[in-house]
């Protein structure tokens, strides 16, 4: 019961990865707020986190648009008067937005998918930090994945949102770290979810070849299990992670249930940090 007598808020917990999430706090003894878009699976989702809550566990559901600043404030004052206080924050909501070329893809839909997925990001955090650092503690997971460390051709907004997300992490874990608020990035690895049907419906037409069979093998073999990176998270977003903070950690290549051996470096380094390649850096001298 590492999230014994905590609360969280989970944004996008009606189904996927959120889901399993959301799960796996509840199973560690935390009180939990949801939401998502959809109303009928945002509750579905409750009963089902319900069914293995305990009796003085509170599940909170709540259909919004982390990208609507108002549905954000009202999720943070909600979440924070039912359950007391909001220890944990889990920045899950996320889309791929258009897929093609993107000189091809509707502008409505490529900014969208940054509204969604860079500002429901932001909007969360800036609502939700001023009664943590009053508190002088919090955890802050923002998923992040593939998208922010390589380029992914003909899904740019979601690589381009994703790649802010993980340097607005980096910024906000500086900005908090002397009130003692932890906050970090996961990559959850190559999930089978909605995105990935989304993927293959689009066709390699839309997403490209290379991208498209790697999607199928994917969905082929199962893709990386869900619990890998709820897992993450619950350590994240307990007491063992403490003082870890401005990283961005792969649920299935980083060795993260050691980092208890390696917690000293990790907070004196830029190991899983975003940074610039210099010719140096990569055994190169060049005259400037």
């Amino acid at each position: 019961m590492r999230l014994k007598k905590r609360n969280a808020i989970i944004t996008g917990a009606n189904q996927g990865l959120g889901l399993a999430i959301a799960e796996e706090f509840v199973r560690e003894g935390a009180s939990v707020t949801i939401c998502a878009r959809d109303e009928m699976k945002i509750r579905n989702a409750a009963e089902r986190l319900k069914s293995i809550a305990d009796a003085d566990q509170k599940i909170i559901a709540l259909k919004l648009d982390v990208s609507n600043e108002n549905d954000v404030k009202r999720l943070i004052d909600i979440g924070g008067e039912e359950m007391g206080h909001i220890d944990i924050l889990v920045n899950n909501a996320g889309i791929y937005g258009p897929k093609g070329p993107t000189e091809k893809v509707s502008s409505a839909e490529w900014i969208q998918a940054i509204e969604i997925n860079l500002f429901g990001t932001f909007f969360t955090c800036q609502y939700v930090i001023p009664d943590m650092k009053a508190r002088r503690y919090g955890k802050i997971i923002n998923l992040s994945g593939g998208g922010a460390t390589a380029p992914l051709p003909r899904i740019s907004a979601y690589a381009a949102s994703k790649a802010a997300v993980v340097r607005l992490t980096e910024t906000l874990a500086e900005e908090c770290r002397e009130f003692n608020i932890d906050i970090n990035a996961v990559a959850p690895g190559a999930l089978n979810t909605r995105l990935l049907k989304e993927v293959l419906d689009a066709g390699q037409e839309a997403v490209g070849r290379s991208f498209y069979e790697k999607a199928l093998s994917q969905h082929e073999t199962g893709g990386t299990p869900l619990d890998k990176g709820a897992s993450l998270c619950v350590y994240l977003a307990s007491s063992e992670s403490d003082g870890i903070s401005g990283k961005l950690i792969s649920a299935v290549w980083d060795p993260w249930v050691d980092f208890a051996k390696y917690k000293d470096d990790l907070q004196k380094s830029d190991i899983y940090t975003l940074r610039r390649i210099v010719p140096e850096d990569r055994g190169k001298k060049w005259d400037a």
